[in-house]
């Protein structure tokens, strides 16, 4: 497996203290995980989570992690996902090595157990309905009631299962289900189903099968034959556990794995149910799962998170025994803290307005040194060309600026970043739209480089571009694709869908510093004083330069937006 870099030395929880204590204590000399998603859709930030940990904690203790694709659900199931899985797992910095397996390659050998089990007198074949086991099962606090199919022989059961094989029953009449306790209050242990019959192509054995396993039975088979010693997952198969040690124990599997839960990653203004990212692809609310307005790893990726900066996040918010939101503030801080170590700076104008400096030669062109990054002294400097004519944000102008606004107003004077010190002589306007349309300036040329001679000092600097030299792009500014700390809490009958931002993508034309135009596709960047950016990896061109807004600089999206002083 591949070790990523770690940004810090991964903190001890009750994950790592149980295998450290196994190894102390001679249960295992070897640990080995592994990372069972199924191939239904992109994984997502929460996988992520989970990635780190089972990959992870087999890094730590020098074992294996193994990546295997749940794919006993064929109806949902594409080879798509399956190569988006595995290069999500590689983006992210790990690697599986030759432990890449299916659950279909388990087919056969789980058909043998469910035999085994059968004979045992540990399961059945039952002829009940979906709608009828309802009432058989009962609620947990009261016990539910045996099928009158529970006690048929053994004989019968596997005549039955072997026709079910051979597809001699319609979808949904038959299955198998393992015979445990009709009385337990945990209703999974109430002789759960563990094949049915299921006339759906599976994308890598097409029609060979019409019965499937469960996931619940398949899970820990699968688990014991690969050898894994800790089947990491999280809380909700806490309720599952119990039917997961009963199938290894009613096989005699001599090295059982041990199943351990953990909380999964809840994050604010998000939702990670890959039922509801499937619908927001399908119906059109977002382009594809690689939108960057996605929480899937694709998404992020697009956007342009980096792989270290999602580990930061996943080992900040740490390994617990209790559900809880993350706020989604901590992602974006870290990608700003490794951003703001790592991406160059360059100057863009996202709405422009025009600066003609009077007094300064129309032919003439300075060039300035600008510095790549002040975090970084080895990043160097990079050249940027001033003229007659400008743009800078049209936020950076007033007409009328109150007593503490430090930016371009009328008489008052600013520094330009890099470049000179100017002052604001007038303006025009457009008397239709009443929006200034040019401002009119002149400079001091003792100015050159940001600094006066005379040690005077202006309180605000500004960012701008040379417009004879000026680059035009695409800039693609997103918001968070829901509205609402949790847009999973609506009222019963109400559509979660409700609240989706509606202001979720904002495509402008920005005006680009010339440096900024030769970037290759995923390079990241700073546009000082508005936000970190990515070239679009699949829709830049040198003819047509897309820049995706990764985040803000500021903590608060609201605040984004807003002048500062």
């Amino acid at each position: 497996m591949t070790t990523p870099t770690p940004e810090t030395p991964a903190p001890s929880d009750f994950i790592r203290e149980i295998i450290a204590d196994d190894i102390k204590t001679g249960k295992h000399s070897r640990i080995v995980t592994r990372f069972p998603p199924e191939p239904n859709g992109y994984l997502h930030i929460g996988h992520a989570k989970a990635i780190c940990i089972d990959f992870g904690t087999a890094l730590e203790f020098s074992g294996e992690c193994h990546l295997r694709m749940d794919d006993t659900n064929p109806a949902k199931e594409t080879m798509e996902y399956v190569e988006s899985i595995k290069n999500d797992v590689h983006w992210l910095g790990f690697d599986w090595g030759p432990h890449f397996y299916f659950s279909a390659d388990y087919f056969e050998r789980m058909v043998e157990c469910a035999c085994e089990l059968i004979r045992k007198g540990k399961a059945y074949v039952c002829e009940l309905t979906s709608e009828q086991w309802k009432d058989y099962r009962g609620i947990p606090t009261l016990p539910g009631k045996e099928s009158p199919f529970r006690n048929r022989s053994a004989d019968e059961s596997l005549s039955l299962f072997a026709k079910m094989r051979a597809g001699e029953f319609p979808d949904g009449t038959l299955c198998v289900r393992a015979k445990i306790d009709m009385a337990s209050p945990n209703l999974h242990m109430r002789d759960p189903v563990i094949y049915r019959i299921m006339r759906a192509a599976h994308y890598r054995t097409g029609d060979k099968w019409c019965i499937y396993p469960t996931y619940d039975y398949a899970h820990p088979l699968e688990d014991a034959f690969e050898g894994i010693t800790h089947s990491l997952c999280t809380l909700e198969f806490e309720v599952h556990r119990p039917l997961y040690d009963w199938v290894l124990e009613q096989l005699a599997i001599a090295k059982r794995p041990r199943q351990i839960e953990f909380a999964r990653l809840n994050i604010t203004y998000t939702v990670l149910s890959k039922r509801k990212l499937l619908e927001l692809v399908r119906d059109g609310y977002v382009k594809g799962w690689d939108d960057p307005r996605m929480p899937t790893l694709a998404g992020l990726r697009r956007r342009g998170y980096t792989p270290s900066a999602i580990r930061s996040f996943c080992q900040r918010v740490g390994v617990t025994k209790f559900d809880s939101f993350t706020d989604i503030a901590l992602l974006e801080f870290c990608i700003r803290e490794e951003l703001n170590q790592t991406a160059p700076r360059f100057m863009a104008v996202l709405d422009p307005v025009k600066v003609v400096i009077e007094n300064y030669p129309e032919e003439k062109v300075d060039w300035f040194d600008a510095v790549n990054n002040p975090e970084d002294p080895a990043a160097g400097t990079h050249r940027v060309p001033f003229s007659r004519e400008l743009y800078i944000e049209r936020a950076d102008f007033r007409e009328d600026s109150p007593k503490k606004y430090y930016r371009l107003a009328p008489g008052k004077e600013v520094r330009l970043r890099y470049g000179y010190f100017i002052t604001c002589t007038g303006f025009t306007r457009d008397e239709a739209t009443g929006q200034i349309t040019e401002i009119r300036c002149t400079y001091d040329p003792a100015t050159g480089g940001g600094n006066a001679p005379d040690g005077r000092k202006v309180k605000g600097t500004i960012h701008w571009v040379s417009a004879k030299h000026a680059v035009p792009a695409e800039v693609r500014i997103y918001d968070r694709l829901f509205n609402v700390e949790h847009p999973d809490d609506v009222p019963e009958g109400v559509d979660y869908k409700t609240n989706i931002n509606p202001d979720s993508l904002k495509i402008g034309q920005a005006l680009l510093e010339p440096e900024l135009a030769a970037l290759p596709r995923g390079t990241r960047c700073q546009f000082e004083r508005k936000g970190y950016f990515m070239v679009d990896p699949l829709d830049s061109t040198p003819a047509h330069p897309v820049f995706n807004q990764i985040v803000p600089l500021k903590d608060s999206w609201a605040k984004a937006g807003t002048p500062q002083p």
